[in-house]
C-alpha cells in the first residue's frame, strides 16, 4: 500500500506531500508493507609483544587539544561554540573531532549548534547540574533542509530551557541524546520539515511534546516523554514513561512497558576539581530516567586510572595501558593502528569522547574484546582501512561460551563505516561471539555517497554476526552491506528497534542473487536457532542502479515457535526495487512506483 501523507498533529503542521524519502531524495512515492501482529514463526512467516624494558604508561592528565572545557564565567563561549560549528557544519568527512565539555552551573543566552564529530556533555553527575537557559540544536541548513545526513554527533547530560520552549534536535543516524532533560519540547525535524531518517533518545526526560514530524523512524528506550507527536513508518519505545500505546502500525508504534536489560553509557564527570567516570549499574526491566530519585546507582573511576589517549598514541602504547590495568580514555582525534586493541581484562571502560575514530591501517581488526565480564565500549568511530580486515570490532573470541549474564559486555555509541572518508573494505563490520552482550545503539554503515564507495570499492560483504547466546540489542542502525545486513546465529537473541536500507548499489540481480533466492535479507536468523524474538524491525530498498532488482523478503527466519517477530515492515523507496514479501514467504508485496 501507499503510506498516506505524514500528518503532525501540532503546531506546525508538516508541509509534505507523502512520506519522507531517505537521503538526497525528494518528492517519490514509497511501497509499504508491514505486520502489525505478533508473528510467531510457526506461521509462514593478539597479545601484543612489548619488550621487556618498556615503560610503565601513566594514567590521567588532560584531556588534550579538542577537549573545550567551559565554565559560566567563561568569556565568550557563544563565539567559541560558534567557531567550532563553523568548522564542523558540513564537514562530513572531515578530520576535525571535538567534544564542549560544560562545568556544572547556569549558563545564559546560549544557542549551541552542533555540527559534524561534535558532543556536546554537562559535566555534572546528573542532568540538572549543568542547566542551559537556551538551545542546543542541530538543523539542516548546510544541506538545504535535508536532514538525513546529519550523521556522527552528540548530546548528553544537560538540562535545557530552550528559548521559544522547544530545543530542535534534527538527526539521522549515529546521533545519541542521551541523558538530557528539555523543560519543555523536543523538535526531531530540520526547519522547514524536510526529509529526516534518526534517531535515538535514552535515559531522557522531556517534560513537554516530542514531535517527530518527518522523521521516518525513531527509538527511545528508558526515558520520559510528556507525550509523542506522530509517527511515518516505525516509532518503537521500550521503557518510556508517556510513550504512546501500541498501535503497529497505524500509527506505527511498537511499545514495550520495560527494557529486559539497559546499562547506561559511562560518562565523565566532575567530582569536585577532580575528574571521574562514571559507569551506571545494570538495570533489568527498567522504566524511566536512571537518575530520577537522587545519586544515580553506578562506580565512579578516577581519571587517573584511565590512559587518557591522544591523538599520535601508538596500539602498542594502547595495549601496554590496558596490560597495566588502566581504563582507556580516547580524546577526540582520529587514531590510526597498525596491530589490534585487545580488551582482555573484566570491567575495562573504553570510552571516546568527541567520536573519537580509530582505523586500522593493514587489515587487521581494530578492537577485540576477549570473553570477559563487564566490558564498556562506548563513543568511538571505528572507520575501514584501505586494507580488508575480516572485522572491525569483535567481542569475544570464536567460540566463547562464558555466561555473563549478572555483568555483561555493553556496546554503545559503537559506530562502524566502510567508505565514504576513503576506499575502506571489512567482510564484516562487527561480530559479537560472547554471550548476553548488550549492543545499545550502534549504525554499521557500508557508505553510499562520500569517497571511495563502489559495489567492490567498499566491499563489506556483512553488517552484523551475532554468534553469542542471550544476546540483546537495543536500537540497531545497519546499512547497505553487500549481503546480508544482520546474520543472527546465537540462540535467544532479541532485537528491539531495527533500521535498514539495503545497498542501494547492486549493479544487477544476479549481483544480489542468494542461491534461489532473490536478494540477501536485511536481518537474518540462522535456520539452527529455535528462540529469537524482534520488535519494530524495518528493511528499506532504493536500488537506483538496476530499479528492475527484486528482493523476496526484508527478513529471514526458521519457522519455529520459538521464533518470534512483532511489527515488521519493508518499505520500497520511490519505487527503486521492490520486495516481494516482508518475512519469508509472507507479507505483501510493496509497490512504491
Amino acid at each position: 500500500m501507499h503510506l498516506p501523507p505524514t500528518e503532525a498533529p501540532t503546531t506546525p503542521p508538516t508541509p509534505l506531500s507523502t512520506a519522507p524519502s531517505r537521503r538526497r531524495r525528494r518528492g517519490r512515492a514509497f511501497g509499504f508493507a508491514a505486520f502489525a501482529v505478533s508473528l510467531l514463526m510457526a506461521v509462514p512467516t593478539a597479545q601484543t609483544a612489548f619488550g621487556q624494558d618498556a615503560q610503565a604508561v601513566e594514567g590521567g592528565g588532560d584531556l588534550g587539544p579538542n577537549v573545550m572545557v567551559f565554565d559560566p564565567s567563561t568569556p565568550d563561549i557563544q563565539a567559541k561554540v560558534d567557531e567550532v560549528f563553523k568548522k564542523q557544519e558540513s564537514a562530513q568527512f572531515g578530520n576535525g573531532r571535538y567534544a564542549l565539555m560544560f562545568k556544572p552551573g547556569t549558563y545564559n543566552n546560549i544557542n549551541a549548534q552542533i555540527g559534524f564529530y561534535t558532543s556536546i556533555a554537562g559535566l555534572g553527575l546528573k542532568p540538572d547540574d549543568t542547566t542551559f537557559n537556551g538551545d542546543v540544536t542541530v538543523d539542516a541548513g548546510w544541506f538545504n533542509g535535508n536532514a538525513t545526513q546529519n550523521f556522527w554527533r552528540s548530546a548528553e547530560n544537560l538540562a535545557l530551557n530552550p528559548v521559544s520552549g522547544t530545543d530542535r534536535w534534527a538527526v539521522s543516524q549515529a546521533a545519541p541524546f542521551r541523558r538530557m532533560h528539555v523543560k519543555g519540547g523536543l523538535n526531531l525535524a530540520p526547519d522547514g520539515y524536510g526529509w529526516a531518517s534518526g534517531g535515538y533518545i535514552a535515559d531522557s526526560k522531556i517534560d513537554g511534546q516530542v514531535g517527530p514530524y518527518s522523521q521516518q523512524q525513531w527509538y527511545t528506550r528508558d526515558s520520559s516523554i510528556g507525550s509523542w507527536g506522530n509517527g511515518v513508518w516505525n516509532m518503537t519505545f521500550s521503557g518510556v514513561e508517556g510513550a504512546p500505546a501500541q498501535s503497529f502500525p497505524e500509527p506505527p508504534y511498537t511499545t514495550l512497558e520495560n527494557t529486559p536489560v539497559s546499562r547506561e553509557k559511562p560518562f565523565l564527570y566532575l567530582d569536585g576539581d577532580d575528574y571521574k567516570v562514571f559507569v551506571p549499574a545494570k538495570r533489568t526491566n527498567a522504566r524511566g530516567v536512571s537518575w530520577a530519585n537522587g545519586t544515580p546507582q553506578g562506580e565512579s573511576i578516577p581519571l587517573d586510572r584511565f590512559y587518557v589517549v591522544k591523538p599520535g598514541a601508538s596500539a602498542e602504547t594502547i595495549n601496554a595501558a590496558v596490560d597495566q590495568g588502566l581504563h582507556l580514555l580516547f580524546t577526540p582525534g582520529i587514531y590510526h593502528v597498525n596491530q589490534t586493541i585487545n580488551i582482555d581484562r573484566a570491567d575495562t571502560v573504553v570510552l571516546g569522547l568527541g567520536l573519537a575514530t580509530i582505523i586500522p591501517d593493514n587489515g587487521v581488526t581494530a578492537l577485540k574484546v576477549g570473553d570477559v565480564d563487564g566490558v564498556k565500549l562506548a563513543g568511538l568511530l571505528i572507520d575501514a582501512g584501505t586494507t580488508n580486515s575480516d572485522s572491525l570490532v569483535e567481542v569475544g573470541p570464536e567460540g566463547a561460551s562464558a555466561s555473563h549474564a549478572a555483568n555483561p559486555t555493553s556496546v554503545q555509541d559503537v559506530f562502524v563505516r566502510v567508505g565514504g572518508a576513503g576506499a575502506g573494505k571489512a567482510t564484516t563490520g562487527m561480530v559479537i561471539n560472547s554471550n548476553d552482550t548488550i549492543i545499545d545503539h550502534t549504525w554499521l554503515w557500508r557508505a553510499d555517497h562520500g569517497e571511495g564507495i563502489g559495489w567492490e570499492t567498499n566491499r563489506s560483504d556483512y553488517g552484523l554476526q551475532v554468534n553469542g547466546d542471550n544476546v540483546l540489542a537495543t536500537g540497531l542502525f545497519v546499512e547497505h552491506f553487500n549481503k546480508y545486513d544482520v546474520r543472527w546465529s546465537g540462540e535467544n537473541g532479541k532485537t528491539i528497534f531495527f533500521q535498514n536500507e539495503k545497498a542501494y548499489d547492486a549493479p544487477n540481480q544476479a549481483a544480489v542473487q542468494n542461491g534461489s533466492t532473490k536478494g540477501y535479507a536485511a536481518y537474518k536468523v540462522d535456520d539452527s536457532v529455535n528462540t529469537h524474538e524482534g520488535w519494530g524491525l524495518g528493511s528499506y530498498c532504493y536500488f537506483n542502479v538496476d530499479p528492475s532488482i527484486r528482493q523476496d523478503h526484508g527478513f529471514e527466519a526458521p519457522v519455529k515457535a520459538g521464533v518470534k517477530f512483532h511489527d515488521l515492515l519493508v518499505v520500497s523507496l520511490g519505487g527503486q526495487g521492490q520486495y516481494n514479501h516482508v518475512i519469508n514467504d509472507t507479507g505483501s508485496p510493496t509497490s512504491g512506483t
